[in-house]
């Protein structure tokens, strides 16, 4: 019997808890300490080791030679950097606010660290033995842990807008801003992507959800609401080609402008921890957590067992690593109303359509209907929406064109109209640049007898000569 039947069948007055979580809470205090250090141990190795791998991987994809002097083939690069930036003058602008520019990267950089103790590394059961207590692969566990992760990330953006409006500086402050509103925009898809896999599972304990994929993982059952994680993780952790809040082309670097040495390290530090943050729940919510891949599975008992899961975890949150660093590698960096396009548009119209499906689907099944039947009804849906929206596109293409045919022309933009250049704006084009024809299409210009090779006619003494 499932939670909810449980929760549902129980006599009035009597209070059942949808999760079964008592393994945890249970740990002497000193394992507890072990647990808490390891986790910190983890994301700082994982972060030290992604940075390496970034800038040789796109050294590689880019035809560039990477980092090669630091340690064995680079490998101490990321150290270097650290240690670099940690003895650099420590700067404090002038006109900033101190005590919220000095507290910004702290607050920054420690919601980034807390996400990961909700976070499985195995099975939740007394799986593995440290100095003989047996013990969970995991630091604790909430019947909530997905509100809990979605709250800390939440509040991680608090360090970027304090430290741009602390640093008292026009482009520090547009790349918070930008940040917050980043953040808004994305979060909301994100959390309808959660709300799907709430809805399979039956919990928002980060253990429990794991055990839900053990038939089949979520990417195979919700591949939207994984699709629309993959894009709002990448919004929610400013990476290219969402990075706007950064963005040295316009903003001179964003937020972090005015930071330098150690504190303009936390910032870096808290964004390659993200990473691997919000790598681990992907992998924790949609790619099966701990459990290893379907082949080696089916013919291992034991490779879910024991210290392997741990292994088969950190090899997916490498994989998703590797994917953003694919990305900032491979697509240039989006306009800032295409960002916000893309988040209202059609990450929030989409994850709203999904749940609504996934939450048809859900209640189809709990009345005891045929999962062929369900799948007929969806398709039904799918293909009448598809339609009215095609239809719709029809007749506002065909009006488009009418308007556009009694419209008279546009006036040419002109990009000095206000005393200083402007960019156009879409649809707008800059006039053409007259250039210099190339050499082969200019006629050349010679001198000397009949034998110029430029001659048209070498016979001809008087065409031959020059001017």
């Amino acid at each position: 019997m499932s939670a909810f039947a449980q929760l549902a069948t129980a006599p009035r007055g009597a209070v059942l808890a949808a999760e079964d979580l008592s393994m945890f809470g249970t740990d002497p205090w000193w394992l507890v300490v072990i647990k808490a250090v390891f986790c910190f141990a983890f994301l700082m190795v994982t972060v030290l080791f992604s940075i390496v791998w970034e800038r040789k991987v796109v050294a590689w994809m880019q035809l560039r030679i990477g980092p090669n002097r630091h340690g064995p083939w680079g490998m101490l690069q990321s150290l270097a950097d650290g240690i670099k930036l940690m003895l650099k003058e420590d700067v404090i602008v002038k006109r900033a606010d101190k005590v919220v520019y000095v507290l910004a990267p702290i607050i920054a950089a420690i919601p980034a660290f807390m996400a990961i103790a909700v976070i499985p590394f195995g099975p939740s059961g007394n799986e593995v033995s440290i100095f003989g207590h047996r013990t969970a692969m995991q630091l604790t566990d909430l019947p909530i842990a997905m509100l809990y992760i979605l709250a800390v990330a939440s509040v991680g953006i608090y360090g970027i807008v304090l430290a741009g409006w602390s640093s008292g500086s026009t482009y520090p402050l547009l790349g918070g801003l930008r940040s917050c509103a980043q953040m808004i925009s994305y979060e909301i898809a994100m959390g309808a992507a959660f709300a799907s896999v709430f809805l399979y599972s039956g919990s928002m304990s980060t253990s429990k959800i794991v055990e839900a994929q053990e038939d089949r993982w979520f990417i195979i059952l919700l591949p939207v609401s994984f699709i629309i994680y993959i894009i709002t993780m990448v919004g929610e952790t400013n990476r290219a080609p969402f990075d706007m809040p950064e963005s040295e082309g316009d903003l001179v670097g964003g937020f972090n402008t005015e930071y330098s040495s150690i504190k303009f390290a936390m910032f870096m530090l808290a964004e390659y921890v993200n990473m691997v943050t919000v790598s681990a729940v992907s992998v924790t919510l949609f790619l099966g957590g701990w459990r290893a891949p379907w082949p080696i599975s089916t013919f291992w008992e034991g490779a879910n067992h024991g210290w392997w899961p741990m292994l088969w975890f950190v090899l997916k949150v490498q994989l998703l690593l590797f994917f953003f660093i694919w990305l900032r590698g491979t697509l240039p960096r989006v306009r800032y109303d295409q960002l916000m396009k893309l988040g209202w548009k059609v990450l929030i119209p989409v994850s709203v359509v999904w749940l609504m499906m996934v939450a048809t689907v859900r209640a189809l099944r709990n009345e005891g209907y045929d999962f062929s039947r369900i799948l007929l009804y969806v398709a039904g849906a799918v293909i009448a929406v598809l339609l009215i929206s095609f239809v719709v596109d029809i007749f506002r293409d065909r009006k488009g064109r009418e308007a556009e045919a009694h419209a008279e022309p546009e006036p040419a933009f002109d990009p000095m109209a206000g005393g200083f250049p402007v960019p156009p704006l879409p649809g707008q084009t800059l006039p053409p640049v007259p250039r210099r024809r190339p050499r082969r299409e200019r006629e050349l210009v010679v001198s000397g007898g009949m034998d110029t090779q430029s001659d048209e006619n070498p016979s001809d003494g008087k065409e031959a000569g020059g001017v």
